[in-house]
């Protein structure tokens, strides 16, 4: 997550991406929620110098919770308090230079100390809307079956050579299942793509996968990419193409990120009946 936003700017010019709102909460929240309803405790933040906004949410704040307080707003004042249930935390490492999701996950190889992990791409926001935490899902799958797990949604034939495409090894799995793959195909051409299963940014994976990031040369971008490192691991184990219940947003495109507030903005609580209304006159025009 130490990449620079590109596709935000201005606005991830001095704002991490990471930091941009979803309605009055960061992205970077909501997927810090996704990992805690998975059952997730440890949650190690792979970062940049320019973001330790992002750390700084996760922490106390001792002069506004104070002036909350004194104020009475106790609502606000848990909000702020305690961003984090009891018996979670959250670390942070440093990336550096960005050369690449595999690097920024291999920073983290400390932290991990050898045991399973999950990475989480916070430019995709993913909401179960009630189906099932997608995520607990494919941690499930792994304990069960040892089979390292990656997130695949469909999307429409005519936008797969946008996205990373699932080679499946048989029949594509029924949403809420997996299946095995082959492979992961970068962008293919409608006619040569596999499936229409496009890779959301999910990934369970065992403890080797840090070795095999250790020996993964830079690839595409002349950056270490993730995809090389599971390239080899299909070679060596099973790995699964988990198909997801819920549904993703993209936040790091415009066009996905205002798709997010405008999703956000009509479950929320307090305003999702303004934020309809506002709709309805949008379209009436």
């Amino acid at each position: 997550m130490a990449g620079f936003g590109t596709r935000m700017l201005p606005a991830s010019k001095s704002i991490p991406k990471e930091m941009l709102p979803i309605v009055d909460r960061p992205a970077i929240d909501y997927v810090v929620e996704e990992a805690v309803n998975a059952g997730i405790t440890e949650i190690i933040l792979v970062s940049h110098a320019s973001k330790t906004a992002i750390e700084n949410f996760f922490d106390g704040h001792p002069e506004l919770e104070a002036q909350l307080e004194a104020k009475g707003k106790t609502d606000l004042l848990d909000k702020v308090r305690k961003p984090l249930p009891d018996g979670v935390q959250v670390i942070s490492v440093r990336q550096g230079p960005p050369l690449g999701l595999g690097h920024a996950v291999w920073q983290a190889r400390n932290a991990v100390a050898g045991e399973p992990f999950v990475v989480i791409l916070p430019d995709v926001l993913v909401d179960d809307d009630g189906r099932g935490n997608d995520l607990a899902n494919m941690i499930r799958r792994f304990d069960d079956s040892g089979a390292a797990q990656i997130m695949v949604e469909k999307v429409p034939d005519e936008l797969v050579h946008k996205y990373g495409i699932a080679d499946l090894d048989g029949a594509p799995p029924a949403a809420g299942d997996s299946a095995p793959m082959r492979g992961v195909v970068e962008k293919p051409a409608r006619e040569d793509a596999p499936s229409n299963l496009s890779v959301v940014g999910r990934y369970v994976l065992p403890p080797g996968v840090m070795d095999l990031l250790a020996d993964t040369p830079p690839g595409a971008g002349d950056e270490i990419q993730l995809t090389d490192a599971l390239a080899t691991l299909i070679q060596q184990a099973p790995v699964e193409a988990y198909a997801m219940l819920g549904r993703t947003f993209d936040c790091g495109s415009k066009e996905g990120y205002l798709e997010a507030i405008l999703h956000y903005a009509l479950k929320h609580p307090e305003i999702g009946g303004a934020a309809k209304d506002l709709i309805a006159q949008a379209n009436r025009g």
